[in-house]
């Protein structure tokens, strides 16, 4: 989780909105907080206070669920125990779900995670941690299912969990029925897919799992869900604001009597108190910002460019209060027309000569010294391949820094297929011993060093094609700093630490760079782009104060999942027909990433349909309000 690290905000709700109107759109009781790491103190916050207030005869019952989403929690209430703010001494622990078949030591089970985050350093009785069994014969399942089922059903005081990217809890998948009880349920390729980011290969993934029931949480005393990251936007809106539905089965939830949202901001993003502000109460101020956000939205409500809206279509819409508190109808569409306008520029690294008054980017000085910092070997042409070929061919001195090595994100045969080809070259015949090593791997251990060390070659490699398909001199602006806090061998990372820190700077010193570009979105499955931009900032704290530095700005761009809001970009680079191809086949260099997408999260497309998409959408939005047309957009938020 990246503590520090927040999204651009646009405008706040004010404090006087009343719950009713709020009320209007949300449906159940929803806390927004500004990071993840503060959503899991908030949880942590209720977990302790209810543990404590606990005065009823009898063990206090913590319904847990598995995965990423509540390992902050997990943190956070290990560090209350260690601070002496709680006991887990009359405690007793109910998990959600688990593989089947599933050994309990095995590093991939759902509840072997949960005692590794939390449980081993409590002081929990073991006797009073009870997880779904998944090593009990296949024909005692249903008998067993049962027996769990009635050991907690309507025990838990306190459910608390995450919710999946299709709304799944636990295992209960759309179209889970709303009365479902613990059972044996046969898991979704979806799911698996989905899973497959806990395991070295797809294949390890089991077909079955046991999970609770819908009805066996609804249950539960009290039930608090979190949801962090920009992955969770569709369903928070869904659980949040939607109707009840199948679908997305964590919405049966709504109808529970005593039930707590707590989300981060990243999540919150398509909400209505956050997207539509205005719909819920007048904002305490309309920034410019706020004021662009409104009339791009306006635009699309009433399908019309800007310099058409009307008087009309602002009161009609429940944009009277900017009305009637900024300005005319025509002059706000005249200046968002023109502030929308003057961040789309051709010349990322500033045109030399020209007047930059209304350019996002200074002419001077020119040319310019580059970072591009891409967390793992290939977002970098994958985000903004187009503008790091515009970089280039403008005469700057660009340079790329690949954070991470990527070697989880490699496929076993991928590997057998590099080393073939070396035996075929006359390079070497390594074929057996390396396919010795891949046969004698432990489902859920780290790899081999040895193997890492190939499947980090094999995208070193992939990434300097790219760099050549662009221009770049992939010997001398080519920097793999593979950072220490992503060489785990396993998918689980480690804390980014001092030495992460270190070689970021090291970097930024030799270079002395004008421009940084760094990843600023949130929805890596792994969250390793969360801890790259901290690695960045991190190092940056350290050394704004050179003399370098002040000349230096950080520009943001976005990964193969989302786009930046209009409302918030502060540059537009528009690509044409060719350097959109040009770009698609700099992607195409990276081979082991394409056709079958390691980590695909919940979107089936490769990353160049997923790059080209969301940069011909950001282009369609652009003609839609009235804008030139293009044939592709990159965006790009100053931080700095």
């Amino acid at each position: 989780m990246n503590p520090k690290f927040v999204l651009p905000k646009i405008g706040e709700l004010p404090v006087s909105a009343s719950l009713d109107s709020i009320c209007k759109f949300e449906k159940v009781p929803t806390l927004i907080c500004a990071t993840a790491a503060e959503g899991a103190k908030r949880a942590a916050d209720v977990v302790v206070k209810a543990i404590n207030n606990h005065r009823v005869d009898g063990l206090f019952v913590l319904g847990l669920s598995t995965g990423r989403t509540p390992l902050g929690l997990y943190s956070e209430l290990v560090n209350r125990y260690k601070a002496g703010e709680v006991s887990f001494k009359n405690v007793e622990v109910y998990s959600l779900d688990e593989f089947y078949p599933m050994q309990p030591e095995n590093p991939q089970s759902r509840n072997h995670r949960v005692y590794e985050d939390f449980l081993k350093y409590v002081d929990i009785d073991p006797k009073n941690v009870h997880f779904p069994d998944g090593t009990v014969p296949r024909d005692q399942v249903n008998e067993y299912c049962k027996s769990y089922e009635q050991k907690v059903r309507g025990q838990v005081d306190l459910m608390i969990m995450g919710v999946g990217e299709i709304g799944q809890v636990g295992f209960n998948e759309p179209g889970t029925y709303s009365k479902s009880t613990t059972r044996l349920v046969q898991l979704s390729y979806n799911s698996r897919r989905t899973q497959n980011k806990f395991f070295s290969n797809p294949n390890e993934v089991p077909k079955t799992a046991i999970t609770m029931g819908m009805d066996t949480i609804m249950s539960a005393k009290k039930v608090v869900l979190m949801m962090w990251g920009e992955e969770k936007t569709v369903i928070a809106k869904e659980l949040i604001e939607g109707a009840v539905s199948e679908n997305y089965p964590a919405t049966y939830l709504q109808e529970h009597r005593n039930i707590q949202v707590i989300i981060d901001e990243a999540a919150a993003q398509e909400l209505t108190r956050v997207k539509e502000p205005w719909l819920i109460a007048p904002p305490t101020e309309w920034t410019p910002k706020l004021i662009r956000k409104a009339v791009i939205w306006l635009c699309q409500v009433v399908d019309k460019p800007i310099l058409k809206l009307t008087h009309q279509d602002y009161i009609k819409n429940s944009l009277s209060d900017l009305l009637e508190r900024v300005d005319t109808y025509d002059q706000i569409n005249i200046r968002v027309f023109n502030e929308i306008q003057h961040i789309i520029s051709g010349w990322p690294g500033g045109k030399p000569n020209a007047d930059d008054s209304t350019r996002p980017v200074s002419s001077t000085p020119f040319p310019k010294r580059v970072i591009i910092f891409s967390p793992h070997p290939d977002d970098d042409v994958i985000s903004m391949g187009g503008t790091f070929n515009r970089l280039i061919e403008q005469g700057h001195d660009v340079h790329v820094a690949y954070q991470t090595s990527g070697n989880v994100a490699v496929y076993d045969d991928v590997v057998l297929q590099n080393i073939d080809t070396a035996r075929e070259m006359g390079f070497g015949d390594k074929f057996n011993e390396i396919r010795d090593i891949i046969a004698n791997k432990k489902p859920g251990e780290p790899e081999p060093r040895a193997l890492l060390d190939l499947k980090g070659a094999i995208r070193r490699a992939e990434a300097r094609a790219a760099c050549r398909s662009i221009g770049l001199n992939d010997r001398t602006n080519a920097h793999f700093l593979n950072l220490p806090f992503y060489e785990t061998g396993g998918i689980k990372k480690g804390l980014l630490g001092d030495d992460d820190i270190e070689i970021v700077k090291a970097l930024m010193r030799q270079v002395k760079p004008h421009q940084i570009y760094a990843a600023g979105d949130l929805t890596d499955p792994h969250g390793t782009h969360r801890v790259c931009i901290e690695a960045v900032l991190r190092a940056w704290d350290e050394v704004k104060d050179e003399p370098w530095a002040k000349e230096c700005h950080i520009w943001l761009y976005r990964g193969a999942w989302q786009e930046w809001d209009l409302a918030v970009a502060d540059m537009a680079v528009p690509l044409s027909p060719e350097e959109l191809i040009r770009k698609r086949h700099a992607i195409f260099r990276h081979l082991s990433q394409k056709d079958i997408v390691p980590f695909p999260g919940e979107d089936a497309r490769e990353f160049w349909q997923r790059a080209e998409e969301r940069t011909q959408g950001t282009a369609q939005l652009f003609d839609k309000i009235g804008l030139p047309e293009y044939q592709a957009i990159e965006m790009f938020v100053k931080l700095l």
